[in-house]
């Protein structure tokens, strides 16, 4: 997942490594690059923490700029007797040093209730994808995968999803 705009002077990606070996599977980290063709540098950015993200974690949509900081939807998987369960998670990561955490929710915003979420090619899966903010409101749209056979929307606000982050903080 690529950041909208370079910060200072790099472009940075949000990347999850698997190579069973060397990096924990399931956490996040960044990767930058003067040039979009040489990716190196990687620095953690944050693991699964909370019961609803156990498994493994990754970025969603691109970050959105606010005055707070980066703020990131991602995806946390919970596996269970019944299998996975994705819900989309939020946090706010540093304007200049996105790899520090600066605020990160100890729930999830959305996980799988409906039926178009719940029963699918997939089931239980609610998977952030892409995110559009309209910079005069602070609206954001949210388009996530529903059960890996549907394509949904929610809807919310920078400030409410901000206030809700900051209330239900997990970096204290």
């Amino acid at each position: 997942m690529l950041f909208p705009k370079k910060i200072n002077d790099e472009y940075l990606l949000l990347v999850r490594p698997c190579d069973r070996g060397h990096t924990p599977y399931g956490d996040i980290f960044i990767q930058r690059s003067k040039d979009l063709n040489y990716w190196g540098n990687y620095r953690f950015v944050m693991s699964p923490e909370m019961n609803w993200e156990k498994t493994k974690i990754g970025a969603g949509p691109t970050p959105i700029e606010t005055d707070e900081g980066w703020l990131l939807f991602y995806h946390g998987v919970l596996t269970s007797c019944n299998g996975f369960t994705y819900s989309m998670g939020a946090a706010i990561l540093d304007k200049n040093e996105p790899w520090k955490v600066l605020h990160r929710s100890n729930s999830f915003l959305l996980a799988p209730h409906e039926l178009y979420e719940t029963v699918g090619d997939v089931p239980n899966v609610v998977f952030p994808c892409a995110a559009l903010t309209d910079a005069e409101t602070g609206r954001i749209a949210i388009y996530y995968g529903a059960a890996d056979t549907s394509v949904a929307l929610a809807f919310t606000t920078i400030d409410e999803v901000v206030k809700y982050i900051k209330e239900h903080d997990i970096i204290r």
